[in-house]
């Protein structure tokens, strides 16, 4: 080989290592302006409860600001309403027939990329803070560490618990906070207490105040407003019972068992549903989500304190809704919007103030669109999710054509024009609510002869999206 033949060769090799290394920069390198990214999920929050949405009742202040301040999405929709299959979507921002987890107790496919792993690769300082409710652990997820870890695993040290009415305790039994090699720390409380809200919220704080060089990623998960209602003593007469307007939809029981009749949260009720006990409960409910909202608050104002808040990213949402005695239901796993919606709020550089979306999304969206406003290159059709920033910058209406919901194999669901349609396979049964003239779906419109070829049309389309989504009840239609 000649002089000049190999000159030319390392010429190219030099030029072809500066286009990798270009390439490989463009994604993973940290730059001073990529901003920080702070995601809070609450639990069992529905998305009529924050003041600057539209509650005259309920008391907000902090999520009120981050309203004012933001962008807020008022169709987002969780896709699945039990809280591990809807975490299990925002953490792979795949539907629950793509990640398996369609139910308690299932693991994601770990042949899926995961948000906060994507974002370690990208260089960012991944932390979680709060419920964990998937297979694994958080560090088994991406997470390079947890602060107020919580998750079961307490059992030997729990004692029966009765809630803020007195009723015994059945959710988070055995719940206690602990680290990522496993350490339990009975010391601070085993099941819910009143003030985990604000352990959760000292747990974020501590890690807002370490330094570090690269952009964080910080996911909080809150407890609150899940049952068992445990109020804090100054929060308990923010709410008078007595007062408490009752949901426009309330009913004293579901017109027919919509598969999960006698779910345990269900059973928290008394059959039929009383308005004194609905008050009692939304009394009690708009408390612990005050008192979160309060949590939330300390947090943002630590970041502030950090100097952060400017490049930060912050995103509020829930992992669904709840009935809370609308249309006779007290728990979730249902398609109505109390339930099926959830509160989805954003704010931070590149995202407009006090602007409301009637975009129609997902929480397994969270993923591509954190991805887009961060600068960092998404997963694309590796996953479900469709990122949101064209919303967000004003340049598209729509995202999704439409959106499903679903729950086990009781429940189908599809969202759009402004209507619904939903299936109820093991009661033989449908509806269909017109959402642009009744919000609340109270007129069920299916047997209505002048609305068929409409009824007809939302179901095709629901079945065909079922059959190329490898939904199993598919196989029936």
């Amino acid at each position: 080989m000649t002089r000049l033949n190999v000159r030319c060769l390392a010429a190219y090799f030099q030029r072809f290592l500066v286009v990798m290394v270009f390439s490989f920069a463009s994604r993973f390198a940290v730059s001073a302006e990529r901003p920080n990214i702070l995601l809070i999920v609450s639990d069992d929050q529905r998305p009529d409860t924050i003041a600057a949405l539209g509650n005259d009742v309920i008391q907000t202040p902090n999520l009120d600001r981050l309203v004012r301040e933001g962008t807020a999405f008022t169709r987002a929709t969780c896709g699945n309403p039990i809280c591990t299959p809807s975490r299990a979507e925002i953490l792979s921002g795949c539907s629950s027939f793509r990640n398996g987890v369609l139910d308690f107790g299932k693991s994601i496919d770990p042949e899926l990329p995961l948000m906060a792993r994507w974002f370690a690769d990208a260089e960012y300082r991944t932390s979680y803070v709060g419920k964990w409710h998937n297979d694994g652990a958080p560090i088994d997820r991406g997470y390079s560490k947890s602060n107020g870890l919580y998750r079961g695993g307490g059992r030997k040290w729990y004692k029966p618990q009765v809630d803020w009415f007195g009723r015994p305790v059945t959710g988070y039994r055995g719940w206690i906070f602990q680290s990522d090699d496993g350490t339990k720390y009975p010391e601070r409380g085993v099941g819910l207490m009143s003030d985990i809200s604000e352990k959760f919220a000292d747990a974020a704080i501590e890690l807002l105040e370490q330094p570090g060089d690269k952009p964080f990623f910080i996911h909080v998960n809150f407890t609150a407003p899940h049952d068992p209602l445990m109020v804090e003593p100054e929060f308990e007469k923010m709410y008078d019972a007595a007062k408490m307007p009752l949901p426009k939809n309330f009913a004293a029981e579901h017109p027919f068992d919509h598969g999960n009749f006698d779910g345990r949260d269900e059973k928290l009720f008394a059959w039929p549903r009383t308005p004194q006990e609905t008050r009692g409960e939304l009394a009690a409910y708009y408390a612990v989500i005050s008192h979160m909202d309060a949590q939330i608050g300390r947090v943002l104002k630590a970041l502030k304190a950090s100097g952060e808040l400017e490049n930060t990213i912050v995103v509020f949402s829930s992992d669904h809704g709840l009935g809370v005695g609308s249309h006779g239901l007290r728990g979730k796993q249902s398609m109505y919007e109390h339930t099926i919606g959830v509160p989805l709020v954003m704010a931070g550089p590149g995202i407009s103030s006090g602007k409301r979306l009637a975009t129609q999304c997902y929480l397994r969206d969270l993923f591509p669109t954190l991805c887009d406003l961060a600068g960092v290159e998404g997963p694309g059709e590796r996953i479900d999710g469709r990122s949101l920033q064209p919303a967000l910058l004003g340049e598209k209406e729509q995202i999704h054509p439409f959106v499903v919901g679903y729950f086990r194999t009781f429940q189908r669901m599809i969202r759009y024009s402004g209507w619904k349609y939903i299936e109820y396979p093991s009661a033989d049964r449908v509806q269909l609510f017109h959402l642009s003239e009744d919000p609340d779906e109270l007129h069920d419109l299916s047997d209505d002869p002048q609305r068929a070829r409409r009824r007809i049309g939302m179901a095709t389309t629901l079945h065909r999206w079922m059959k190329d989504n490898g939904d199993p009840l598919s196989a029936s239609k």
